[in-house]
């Protein structure tokens, strides 16, 4: 796992937070009872997914793993449970 990034890039950071963001303005409406800053705040939270995944298309994500280090990785883990 000291290997992994967990998603530490600007893309995943700016997803999440609008997501977040979002998250926070739905619960406050809905507290509110107010059906149209709720279903704002849902919009929000949608446009955080669409905002981080095009960030990643645009290289500000975490880069793809190639075939032999997937490979490599599975290899090991299997090594490691089997001791």
């Amino acid at each position: 796992m000291a290997g992994s990034a967990h998603g530490h890039t600007p893309a995943a950071w700016t997803g999440v937070t609008i997501s977040f963001i979002g998250f926070c303005v739905a619960g406050v409406f809905m507290v509110a009872a107010n059906p149209l800053g709720f279903w704002a705040g849902i919009a929000v939270v949608l446009i955080g997914g669409v905002v981080g995944a095009a960030m990643k298309a645009a290289g500000l994500g975490q880069p793809k793993e190639s075939r032999e280090q997937h490979e490599a990785r599975t290899a090991a883990g299997r090594a490691q449970a089997a001791s």
